[in-house]
Parts: structure tokens; C-alpha cells; sequence
């Protein structure tokens, strides 16, 4: 069985990260999007919010799982039993830090391999960023991401609002 892992902090998941799955699902048997558990960055969402999300948006591919972890990336593919770790490439300044933490990755542990994806040329310039910075201005981010997750980013920007105590 050829399995791989996505990982990632999808802090949210954006229509490209959505494409990248989908795409992934195909050229793998099992795929197993691994959500990262990052304490040094403050993401919009907990962990178990962004598994929740990403459940919810790969419902439909029944070769899918969501998973979170921490730690190194080649570690998490090791106990998921992958071979393979899917990364996705954006423009050319992705493209240089991603083949150094391959190469990382591939002297860490030999058996695991990184497949690039290049992304669909309507996300390129999409990031997760940008989507949290379009909504905190009160943009349209329809464009960005499912319905599902656009709710999610306005309710949970308005309870920070609401919270700081500004409109």
C-alpha cells in the first residue's frame, strides 16, 4: 500500500490545501493529513479545531485521515506508516525551502521520500496568512475557502473581537 502524509498547520485549510488533498488522495492509496501541533507559533484555531475542519472538508475521500502531531515530520510519517510526504509549492521561494527540509528529511530517514505538488495556478498566490489577514479586515474570503470554513474564521474572529472588547 503506497501511503502518505500531508502535514501541515492549515491554520485554516484554503482551497489550495483542499486541492493538494484531493490531488494526493488520487496518487496514494492512503493519504493522512497531519495537522502540526506548534507551540512556538499562535495559530487562529486549537489543534482539534483544524482536525475538526479538515475532517469535515475531506469527508468525501474515503482514503483520507486527519491526524494531529508534533514533533518531526519524518518521525510522523514513520508511526503512520508512510513512505512518502506531500508537500505542496506554491512559486519558486517554496520550492527553496522545501527542497532543504526534504533533504533534511531524507538524511534523517532514508526510506521516506517527498513528493512536490506544484498547485493550482488560481491558488497560487494563497496562503492561510493572507486568508486570516483578508477576514480580521472584514474582506470577502469566499474565494479561499469551503463555506464551512469561512464560518468558522467569523465566528471565531468575532469572539476575539468580542473578547478584546472593539468592534
Amino acid at each position: 500500500m503506497k501511503k502518505a502524509i500531508y502535514p501541515g498547520s492549515f491554520d485554516p485549510v484554503t482551497l489550495g490545501h483542499i486541492d493538494v488533498i484531493e490531488r494526493a488522495s488520487k496518487l496514494f492509496d492512503y493519504l493522512i493529513i497531519g495537522v502540526l501541533n506548534n507551540r512556538a507559533k499562535n495559530p487562529l484555531f486549537s489543534v482539534e479545531e483544524r482536525v475538526s475542519m479538515l475532517e469535515k472538508v475531506s469527508e468525501a475521500l474515503p482514503n483520507v485521515e486527519v491526524r494531529s502531531f508534533g514533533g518531526l515530520t519524518v518521525d510522523f510519517a514513520k508511526d503512520c506508516g508512510a513512505n512518502a510526504v506531500v508537500r505542496g509549492l506554491r512559486a519558486v521561494t517554496d520550492f527553496e525551502y522545501e527542497l532543504q527540509i526534504a533533504q533534511l528529511n531524507r538524511v534523517i530517514s532514508p526510506v521516506i521520500d517527498t513528493v512536490f505538488l506544484t498547485t493550482n495556478l488560481k491558488y497560487a498566490y494563497l496562503s492561510s496568512s493572507t486568508v486570516k489577514e483578508v477576514a480580521a479586515f472584514g474582506g470577502d474570503i469566499s474565494s479561499f475557502v469551503t463555506p464551512y470554513v469561512e464560518n468558522a474564521i467569523h465566528k471565531k474572529l468575532a469572539k476575539k473581537r468580542d473578547s478584546l472588547g472593539t468592534e
